[in-house]
Parts: structure tokens; sequence; C-alpha cells
């Protein structure tokens, strides 16, 4: 790679030895820190300039630089023609198309021109005329930038000796490059939310900004206008009170204090832990915080201060104060209400108001509870169940006859079955026995009940006991006993009407 153009106070130093002092390119050289071939390089490139020491007053660098490296399209060699620099950057943009290649179709058009040194280091200097890079000048406490680091670290399981590949997290402030870092277990969206409540906390505020990357934890859509966030983290966002400003797609400049931050942490954190072998997440953060705050407190040579002096002067001052209490992590699920007025979360069926089903709702989820919101409102709560397939119901969300329904139990039943008579409640539990689950026969058995209304007791004990004595397991079988008088046979006889005990008397039992 051939060396760089030197800046023109150090070209400016070259002549005044050479035509001041007298001296010569080798003492010039080794006075300069220089080699000898560049000093007489600078010097022919002065002679050929017509150039003398003093230099002509007035002659500011621009015009020294355009004197001793006139532009190529200045020399006039129609053989050696200067690219089409506009065209080159636009093919370069295709897929699969080199510097090399496009300075190869040049040369092939025409063979005595420039060398592909030549190419590449002038097309780099019109880029950057052509798309110079904006320095940005960040107020203090107004942004951080965060990314991940590319290099990881292992974290070995113990008990199985499983390696899994820890992430670090990694946030720089803007005006004072003051540096957070921790390890997560993924870029998952709920270790992204810990990395944020754990870096606030750090800093001991927020900053007005957030600039993320364009990682899914953070941004569902990419847009370079409207990029649409992560709902849970426009939640903490908002708990903190702070705005997610998303670096562009491929736009690392928008971010480039992280980027430095990035290779910084890992030069000094990563790099010192190589050779440690770790066993948890939290014997990991427990060696990195160490080497963390002496990042920060390394003084930095530009600056003649550390990262923590910066940002206890400039940083600081001008973070917004941290809420009463940090983010609690919460993912958020859309669901439409099944026709039982219940939502599935994790495996587990969650009870809503009865008129909202086939409505969409969303369910707010965290380690405790799910919260259920309709159209920005609040319908139902509920303690999050750590098991599975089974139903969580509130009596206030179900119709009044399904609340009537449910407030039944096989007890109640069989009592109020009794009530009847004996044989309506040993039907009664038959029926249930006769079910996998006793809740599957309460259906029959309110249904035998609510005959009360139609028959007298005594028919329906009758009833249920022919019922029982043909095996009959409906309410059908048993409304049919009663509509055709077959009850009649099997009632009890009242007291009053007790049967006459004499020899010549034969009696029922006579007949079967």
């Amino acid at each position: 790679m051939p060396t760089g153009r030197l800046t023109m106070r150090r070209i400016r130093d070259v002549l005044r030895l050479r035509f001041a002092q007298g001296l010569s390119e080798r003492a010039i050289a080794a006075s300069l820190g220089l080699g000898k071939g560049s000093v007489g390089t600078y010097l022919r490139r002065a002679r050929d300039a017509g150039l003398a020491w003093p230099l002509p007053e007035g002659l500011d660098d621009d015009s020294l630089e355009l004197l001793l490296f006139p532009n190529a399209s200045d020399v006039s060699d129609p053989e050696r023609p200067v690219p089409d620099w506009a065209a080159v950057d636009k093919d370069l943009r295709r897929r699969s198309v080199t510097r090399m290649l496009l300075w190869q179709e040049y040369r092939a058009q025409h063979p005595n021109g420039f060398g592909y040194t030549w190419f590449c280091t002038h097309f780099e200097a019109w880029k950057g005329r052509v798309r110079p890079s904006m320095r940005q000048t960040h107020v203090g406490g107004e942004k951080v930038f965060i990314d991940f680091a590319g290099d990881t670290i292992d974290i070995v399981d113990p008990a199985t000796g499983e390696v899994s590949e820890a992430k670090l997290f990694v946030a720089a402030m803007g005006a004072s490059s003051y540096t957070y870092a921790v390890a997560v277990a993924s870029e998952g969206l709920e270790d992204w939310i810990a990395a944020h409540v754990g870096m606030f906390a750090y800093l001991g505020g927020v900053p007005q900004v957030v600039v993320p990357d364009n990682l899914k934890s953070a941004v569902i859509k990419a847009d370079r206008y409207d990029p649409g966030l992560n709902r849970t983290y426009a939640e903490m966002a908002e708990h903190y009170g702070t705005a997610i400003l998303p670096a562009r797609v491929r736009k690392p400049k928008d971010k480039a204090k992280v980027e430095v931050a990035v290779q910084v942490a890992q030069r000094w954190i990563l790099a010192r832990l190589r050779n440690h072998r770790f066993f948890s997440l939290a014997e990991l953060n427990t060696a990195i915080r160490p080497l963390l705050d002496e990042l920060n407190m390394r003084v930095m040579r530009d600056y003649g201060a550390s990262r923590a002096d910066l940002f206890a002067t400039l940083d600081r001052p001008n973070l917004q104060p941290l809420p009463a209490e940090p983010y609690v992590f919460a993912r958020w699920k859309r669901a439409r209400v099944a026709p039982d007025y219940h939502i599935e979360v994790d495996r587990c069926w969650y009870s809503v108001p009865f008129s909202l089903i086939r409505q969409v709702v969303d369910a707010r989820i965290t380690h405790r509870t799910v919260e259920v919101f309709h159209r920005g409102k609040r319908v139902a709560s509920h303690l999050r169940d750590p098991g599975r397939r089974s139903h969580i119901t509130v009596p206030e969300h179900m119709p009044s006859a399904h609340r009537r329904y449910a407030e039944w139990s096989p007890g109640r039943i069989l009592s109020s079955a009794a009530k009847l008579g004996p044989s309506v409640a040993a039907f009664c539990d038959i029926v249930m026995q006769d079910r996998p689950h006793p809740e599957q026969g309460f259906r029959t058995c309110l249904g035998i009940l609510s005959l009360a209304r139609s028959f007298e007791p005594g028919r329906i004990d009758a009833a249920c006991r022919r019922g029982i004595s043909l095996k009959a397991r409906s309410v059908a079988s048993i409304r049919s006993i009663l509509k055709t008088g077959l009850d009649r046979a099997f009632m009890e006889p009242e007291p009053n009407e007790l049967p006459l005990h004499h020899p010549n008397i034969r009696g029922q039992k006579y007949y079967h």
C-alpha cells in the first residue's frame, strides 16, 4: 500500500531545511523521520513547480498542494484519460463488481492508462470530496449509543459440560464516551430489555435518546424514516421517559460512538478474559465489572481526561432522573377471544368478559401476571399460572347462566338431589361416577333436578328408582318414565295406605 501524503506543514519543513538550512536529503530524512526517497520526491516536485525558499507570501496550504500535486485532470494526456468516477461509483454498487474489474476494463480501453494504485487512491480522494463525513457533535446527556459486540465468550455448564456463547452488550454516551458493558445469554428480547435496565442503573439516569441498531428485539420493521419498534421496547422507553431513534440500516456512522466502544471493549475486556473459564453469566459479569471501571477511569490521550471525568462533568448533570421502580419485563401478545371467553397464553387459558367473544385483544405477560387489554383499556388481570393446560376463570367474566352452572359441585348436587329423594341422589351419584370426570355429568344431574318444576318429588324419586333398575343414564329416560306413568309402580306407599297382610291376600310380590 502506498505511503500516505505528508501534511502541508511537514512539506514546508522539508523545503525549509533544504533551501534555508542547506541540509542534505539524508539529513532531512533523519531529522523529520522520513524516508530519503520521500524527501527527494517532495524536493523534485518543488523544483518542477518553480518553488524556492521563502515561499511566496500569502501562499496557503491549498495553493501549495495544488502547485506540488496538480490534478491529473489538469495534465493534458489523451492516452491517459481520468476515469468517470461517478460511473465507477455507480458500478461498484452492483453485486460482484470490484475495483479490480473496473480498472481492468479501464486499461483494456486505454492500455497506457493509469495504474491500479493510482486508480484506487484517486477514487478514494473523489469519494472524500463528493461524500464527506459529517462530524457529529453530541450534547451532554443527550444520546447513548448501544450495540452488541461481534466477539463472544464461552460459558460452560458445570453439570453437562455444554458450552454456550454469551453476547457482550455495549453502550457509550455521546458526549463523554462513558462505556457500559454486560454479558447476556442472547440477543433476544428479554435479555435486550434486561441489559437496558442495567445500563440505566449504571448511568444513574436516563439520556434523552437511545440509538440502537436495527436488530429484531428493537425494530420490527426497519425503515429509514418511520421504523416500527417492538412494543415491549417502546413500553420500556415510555417507562424511562426516553426516545428510541434507531440507526439507519447499514449506516454504521450513525452510531460511530458505540462502534469504537465495541472495539475498545473487545480489546480491553474480552481479550483479557480469553484464557478464563466461566460457569455462569453472574460469574462472567463479576469479572467484567472491574475491567469496565478501569476502562472508564483510564485517561484518554486526546482529551487529557478519563471517560468517568468527562461523564461527571458533561453527561451526568444533564441526565433525566430514574423512575421510582425499574421496568419489569413484559411480553405482548395479540389474541382472539374464543367462544368460551378465554384466551391462550403459554398453553394456559385465561378468561375475559364474555361480551368480548371473538374480539381481538392484547395480552401483556410478565413473570407474575397476565393483563388483557381491549382498545387500550384493561379488561382482565390474572395471576400467571406456571402450569400447563389449565383454565383460570373469573366468575364475573361468565354469563349468568354459566355462572350458576359453575357454582355447582358434586357435593352440592348430591345434597340437592337428596332433598327430592334417596333414589334421585343415588341416580345422580351413578351418573357422575359413570363419567371420566364428575363435571361431565353435571348437565344430566341438573336436568334431573329441574324436573321438580313439573313433577312431584315422590314421582321423581320413583322414576329414578325405575331408571336405576333399567340402567338408564339420561334425563330423557327419566322424563319418559314420568310422562308415561311408569314411575307409579315404583312409588313408596303412603303410611296410611299400607297394604293389608292376610293369608288370603297374595300381594304384589305374587306377580313378580
